[in-house]
């Protein structure tokens, strides 16, 4: 099979689909590379890294596309790569498309198949290839929540972890999965005092045990959330319902609640965000105010740090591309269950029931296109 790589154009997003040690490990199953000339740089890849592991470096998007059975990229891809994507290929990458119609109806169009990074699922339930970003940006929203709340960029002037005789900052983490667990570890490593909230009376047990009280938790009721949210000085929205949009859990009424300058990070933006003010932003203009609320929702969070999320990327995706390729996307996702709840799109038929849901879309059960 032929693997292509291009160059991720998303705004500010310096990570690539493909590192050279995963180049190499395709290599040495008997596929060809192509990738785009500087892919790699934002992430600290040369072109000659990529060359020693037995890639061919090509000049254009174009050129990977035009070429590539299955395109590996990062980010959904752009309009300008959905026009070049085509039926006979595998897209294989984070889609996100619950919160985009424009996208979804454009992946359909093409006929191309595309397995999304964030609905593939491992035996135990988890989102295996979710999981490594999901860790990444938890670890970063505090970090990222801490500048926000910094008087120049017209937040509080809070210190997360305060000084002797001065309180520490109050941190809200809704959600207590992946992503909120590491935002709240974080958190309360900067010396923070934390609340994490969730639905889920087993997550709070296994929070509760394994982190020893470094960090309150409570049932996330609606008065819960509105009573924690209206003394937080950061509130870090970490709600994730696979593949599905966002739930929007903080209305625009409950920021007059907030204190002047208060901090939101929304993780979920990806997913349309979970806060009703919520709108993606850039890591070149990452924050903006609503009624005195400050929000960072930069929609790429993990590409910040694009060395270390592109290998802890690549790390999880390297054996489901090699499935693959190994074998062909539809003998690979009928051998393998978890890979076929990735496949969104086939041949013009949507096949993520949460995305129809969403979308209002009919859904043809993957099951009957893997066989």
């Amino acid at each position: 099979m032929r693997i292509g790589c291009p160059t991720e154009i998303k705004p500010q997003e310096f990570r690539v689909g493909l590192t050279p040690a995963a180049a190499a490990e395709a290599v040495a199953h008997g596929h060809a590379v192509l990738v785009q000339a500087g892919a790699g740089v934002g992430s600290g890849f040369e072109d000659a890294d990529y060359i020693a592991a037995g890639a061919r470096i090509v000049d254009t998007a174009e050129e990977v596309f035009a070429k590539a059975d299955m395109v590996v990229k990062v980010k959904e891809p752009q309009a300008v790569e959905r026009a070049m994507l085509r039926e006979d290929q595998v897209l294989f990458t984070y889609l996100h498309l619950a919160p985009d119609p424009a996208q979804t109806r454009e992946l359909l169009a093409s006929g191309v198949t595309a397995i999304a990074y964030e609905t593939v699922t491992a035996p135990d339930g988890t989102l295996p290839l979710l999981a490594p970003m999901s860790e990444v940006a938890g670890r970063l929203a505090p970090q990222m929540g801490a500048w926000t709340l910094q008087k120049a960029n017209g937040g509080r002037g809070v210190l997360l972890g305060g000084v002797p005789g001065v309180g520490a900052a109050e941190v809200v983490v809704i959600g207590g999965g992946v992503v909120g667990t590491h935002a709240a570890r974080v958190a309360a490593g900067m010396g923070a005092k934390v609340t994490v909230l969730d639905r889920s009376l087993s997550r709070l047990r296994y929070l509760d045990d394994v982190f020893g009280g470094r960090f309150a938790n409570r049932y996330a009721s609606r008065a819960a959330t509105a009573e924690l949210v209206a003394q937080a000085d950061m509130v870090i929205g970490a709600v994730l319902i696979p593949g599905a949009a966002a739930p929007k859990l903080v209305s625009r009424a409950q920021l007059a609640d907030m204190k002047p300058g208060a901090a939101i990070v929304d993780v979920a933006i990806d997913q349309g965000g979970c806060f009703e003010t919520s709108r993606a932003t850039t890591h070149r203009d990452p924050i903006y105010e609503v009624d005195g609320i400050l929000h960072y929702c930069v929609a790429n969070m993990p590409g910040a740090v694009a060395r270390t999320s592109t290998i802890a990327l690549g790390n999880a995706t390297l054996p489901y591309m090699l499935q693959i390729a190994d074998q062909g996307w539809r003998a690979a996702v009928r051998a393998d269950p978890h890979l076929r709840a990735g496949l969104n799109v086939h041949a013009g038929k949507l096949t993520y029931r949460a995305v129809g849901e969403a979308l209002g879309l009919p859904v043809t059960e993957a099951d009957l296109l893997a066989a």
